[in-house]
């Protein structure tokens, strides 16, 4: 899959009036031809919960089968419950937990956004910097999906998610593409929500391309946070984003934020 940069003159070029309305799916977090000013980003906890972290994998390696089976059933992106499998005492997980409840969000990039409608009727979101992904997808009012250049994100399970999560209490929809072939497995999801507290809103993204033998070929991640009810005025392009973490804490579903296994 390949991304095009877009510069942020084009994205606000690319604003255009037209006689559609704004999909529902965007209510309250985006209008349209409005840009909107946001930062990508992580969630990081600190440091110290590496020794922790450490510990679990230890575990999980030892017992990958049991590991495997006890992860099925938590929470996505939030820390397993406790169990003396997971090699830690009782007083090392409440630590854990601790530190996972001090995970701040840390800003790598600055972007803008904007909503706009296309000639045919569906919808983009254009942006800036790493943002320029998203514009790789189209939202389709009809069908209630997103058309990609791998194929149909379609509607699935909306996401109400608790404090404990990775991102915190937020609530929002997903769809997603998913496709196996002898060449390999591709997965593609995109989610749009906002905070429990309503200070701001998500775009939440991912792509990932596995070969048949397991090698991973492709795996981008977006997190873009962005205050509600406020618009973004014609700026520079967004500087160049800074390194991620090299080893954040293990999260279900490849996201290592939790004591979890991908």
């Amino acid at each position: 899959m390949k991304f095009l940069p877009i510069t942020l003159a084009a994205v606000i070029a690319a604003a255009h009036a037209s006689a559609g309305e704004t999909p529902p799916v965007f209510a309250g977090l985006f209008q349209k031809d409005v840009p909107v000013r946001g930062q990508i980003g992580v969630v990081i906890p600190p440091p110290e919960i590496e020794k922790y972290v450490a510990k679990v994998e230890q575990a999980a390696k030892k017992n990958p089968e049991w590991f495997r089976e006890y992860s099925k059933n938590a929470k996505p992106g939030a820390p397993l419950p406790f169990d003396e499998k997971l090699g830690l005492t009782k007083e090392e997980y409440d630590g854990y937990l601790k530190l996972w409840a001090k995970r701040e969000f840390k800003p790598m990039q600055d972007a803008v956004l904007v909503l706009r409608e296309t000639s045919d009727g569906s919808w983009t979101l254009a942006g800036t910097g790493n943002a320029a992904t998203l514009a790789t997808l189209r939202y389709q009012p009809k069908g209630d999906s997103f058309r990609s250049p791998n194929g149909e994100l379609k509607r699935i399970e909306d996401i109400n998610a608790d404090a404990s999560s990775i991102l915190g209490a937020w609530n929002g929809r997903e769809w997603r593409f998913e496709e196996e072939s002898t060449l390999g497995k591709t997965k593609e999801n995109i989610a749009f929500g906002q905070y429990a507290d309503k200070k701001y809103g998500l775009v939440v993204y991912r792509a990932q391309e596995i070969s048949s033998e397991g090698t991973r070929l492709l795996d981008k991640s977006l997190m873009i946070r962005f205050p509600l009810g406020k618009t973004a005025p014609a700026a520079a392009p967004a500087p160049t984003p800074a390194k991620a973490a090299d080893k954040p804490a293990p999260a279900k579903g490849g996201d290592k934020k939790s004591a979890k296994k991908s």
